[in-house]
């Protein structure tokens, strides 16, 4: 495993014998936390030194300090076209259904805002005003949803006539697509064929990113893949590791989608919110770099002061 640093976290099982059994928590030079799985005879000396109390603190630490850059850099992003949908998971047990709203933007494939709870107005209302309030609105945007009708709500409350919104409505049979409906809710056909001219991803109403995001959010998340026995007990512990994915889904992994030439943009790049891929390093430290800059200026104007009496 050359490049990776190997952890223990977990308790202890009744059924444990001869060390089997714990969870490994593997993090790549500059990735993301995966989970494994792994037995007592692949465990050295090392494993036991970590308790997953300890290794729990560093990861809300890190989630903290990855909320904050979030929510300091994710402001002045361009919105031209807007995708939204859920994810749904279970908390605890699978009786207690949990929703993890998002939304994309299609041209930088930017992930700005989430929303995790109960899948309601209030919701969905909150992540679309999260997104507005942070973003660039040069023309019409471009919305598209599937079928629920709130979403419907939100839009013509908070953008009016000023977007082109449309939905995707599929119908299955035995877990196959067997059609698929688009409606134009709000806007003209002749607005609707501009905002596709002016699009370069997208040819008709479609969902396809934001569904094709969320798959890249449940292969990133173990609390979020399906038919696993690593979902999430607390809803906190969730949005600690959706905080950190996010960061690192925006800032520092390259898109496969986002290249140019030889070069391969990150969604923060393409937006103009940065101007290479960063690490985590970079992120952790960027608060402690602000402090030491806002200490030296403070000083330096001590310092001309004294010289000035």
């Amino acid at each position: 495993m050359a490049g990776y640093s190997t952890i223990t976290i977990g308790k202890p099982h009744k059924y444990w014998e001869n060390g089997q059994g714990p969870t490994i928590w593997t993090t790549p030079a500059g990735g993301p936390l995966q989970v494994e799985r792994h037995f007592g005879p692949r465990l050295g000396p090392l494993h036991k030194k970590l308790t997953w109390n300890t290794v729990a603190r560093w990861l809300e630490k890190a989630s903290i300090a990855a909320g904050q850059f979030n929510d300091r850099k994710l402001n002045g992003y361009p919105l031209q076209e807007i995708q939204a949908d859920e994810i749904r998971s279970f908390m605890d047990r699978r009786k207690s259904p949990i929703w993890i709203i998002t939304l994309l933007e299609v041209w930088s494939r930017l992930w700005p805002s989430y929303v995790v709870g109960r899948r309601n107005y209030r919701n969905i209302k909150k992540l679309f005003r999260s997104t507005i309030s942070k973003a660039e609105l040069s023309a019409l945007p471009l919305i598209t949803t599937d079928g629920f009708e709130i979403y419907e709500w939100v839009v013509k409350r908070l953008f009016g006539q000023a977007c082109v919104y449309g939905q995707v409505i599929k119908k299955r049979r035995k877990n196959r697509v067997i059609s698929i409906e688009r409606k134009l809710l709000i806007g003209t056909d002749k607005r609707l064929e501009e905002a596709l001219q002016n699009s370069e991803d997208s040819e008709t109403l479609n969902t396809s990113f934001i569904e094709r995001h969320n798959l890249t959010l449940r292969r990133s998340c173990s609390y979020l893949q399906r038919r696993t026995n690593s979902h999430a007990r607390r809803d906190d512990r969730l949005e600690e590791n959706l905080e950190l994915l996010q960061c690192h889904y925006n800032f520092i992994r390259p898109h496969m989608a986002l290249k140019f030439g030889r070069m391969f943009k990150t969604p923060a790049m393409q937006a103009g919110l940065t101007d290479r891929p960063l690490t985590f390093r970079e992120i952790f430290l960027a608060r402690y770099f602000i402090v030491l800059l806002v200490f030296g200026q403070c000083r330096a104007l001590g310092f001309e002061n004294r010289r000035a009496a």
